[in-house]
């Protein structure tokens, strides 16, 4: 991808607000900026948008995310989504095809069959963590090994992916820390501390981020800590359940769910501790920019992960089993308790900025562009 005008087609299913939406835009700005023409194509349309796209990306928005059901309606629906997708590709003549998470990599792979682009697809959620139709896994099944290769986010999801799919190539590229954080919309300002302390929680209001295990581990301890709140921002599916949990806990005025925010830096920044509970991980944003924000962190040890960010008893903490709120309980009042330790944690957590930065990072995808040219299809 070093010559000047190699042209990177990015596919996902949409650019709302996510972390793998997030490294999509990410991506191509930092294409963009070394020479090479870049499109981003989603099927949803630009309208739903959650991040600023940056100058010179070209935009294709195909609008075809209309929920198709199932059966004839979804063979119908995919169909059209393929179609269109191998029509823009036959127009724009792509050098590199990127798929961004698991349909939109097997219908790039699909779509580009016969034309003269490699397609590398990219894994940003553990395999065994989703839920996907059967035809789905079996088209994956069949189209991984087709790509150039695949882009996994963690060893672990590597690791799976060479048992599960014979014949697949994996590299493994990790998401970069965002140093500093940008700021967007919406600007939402953290309430003023009056000497309280905060525990913080970012991600989708969704079952899999676990936040109902981290309001029952928050409601355990709540009184042996009445100067500490709990803040979960996000928005999402499961806030009304959320919500109902927090009202039957009686944390009604030492929890709140202020929703999305685009100025996330200031909310690490006024926060004293950070926790993801998610039960299941591809390797979390929340976590890199909490810790390159200098905030002490704790996390489960889900199958994937966090593990390959937090360096245990140096930068963080990870809890086991996953899920168990007791354990999550124990260890965020050890560090609430004890103020010298968080701040330990907190000297070497920014160390990220470096582990994870944009120039490590984006040296490994280099080497993947570089042999996705140089290998036959």
């Amino acid at each position: 991808m070093t010559e000047r005008r190699a042209h990177l087609m990015i596919v996902i299913h949409s650019l709302g607000g996510g972390g793998a939406e997030r490294v999509a835009v990410d991506l191509a700005t930092v294409w963009l900026e070394h020479g090479c023409r870049v499109s981003l194509v989603t099927q949803t349309s630009a309208a739903q948008d959650a991040y600023a796209l940056p100058e010179g990306l070209q935009r294709h928005a195909l609008d075809l995310a209309a929920d198709s059901g199932g059966g004839l309606r979804a063979l119908w629906a995919n169909g059209r989504r393929l179609w269109a997708l191998r029509r823009l590709m036959r127009r724009e003549r792509p050098t590199v095809v990127l798929g961004m998470m698991t349909k939109a990599s097997i219908l790039a792979v699909l779509a580009a069959r016969g034309l003269p682009c490699r397609v590398i697809a990219a894994e940003h959620t553990h395999p065994p963590a989703q839920r996907l139709p059967a035809a789905w896994v079996r088209l994956r099944r069949w189209a991984y090994p087709r790509a150039q290769g695949v882009v996994a986010l963690t060893k672990g999801t590597a690791d799976w992916l060479d048992r599960h799919i014979p014949g697949v190539q994996t590299w493994v590229i990790p998401n970069a820390v965002r140093w500093p954080l940008p700021q967007n919309e919406p600007v939402v300002m953290p309430p003023a501390r009056a000497g309280r302390l905060r525990l913080l929680a970012v991600g989708r209001l969704h079952p899999i981020k676990g936040f109902d295990v981290l309001l029952q581990a928050f409601a355990a301890i709540a009184a042996l800590f009445p100067e500490w709140d709990l803040v979960i921002l996000g928005e999402g599916e499961q806030r009304a359940t959320l919500e109902a949990q927090i009202q039957t806990s009686g944390l009604c005025d030492r929890v709140s769910l202020p929703g999305r925010v685009g100025n996330i830096g200031q909310w690490y920044e006024q926060s004293d501790l950070y926790v993801l509970s998610s039960r299941v991980e591809g390797l979390s944003n929340t976590l890199l920019e909490a810790m390159a924000s200098g905030l002490p962190c704790v996390a489960f040890d889900c199958e994937t992960g966090p593990r390959e960010i937090i360096r245990e008893g140096i930068d963080g903490v990870l809890v086991r089993p996953a899920e168990d709120p007791e354990a999550l309980a124990a260890w965020l009042s050890n560090l609430m308790a004890h103020p010298i330790e968080r701040a330990r944690y907190a000297r070497r957590a920014t160390d990220v900025r470096d582990r994870f930065s944009v120039t490590r990072v984006m040296s490994l995808w280099e080497q993947v562009f570089l042999d996705a040219r140089s290998r036959s299809r």
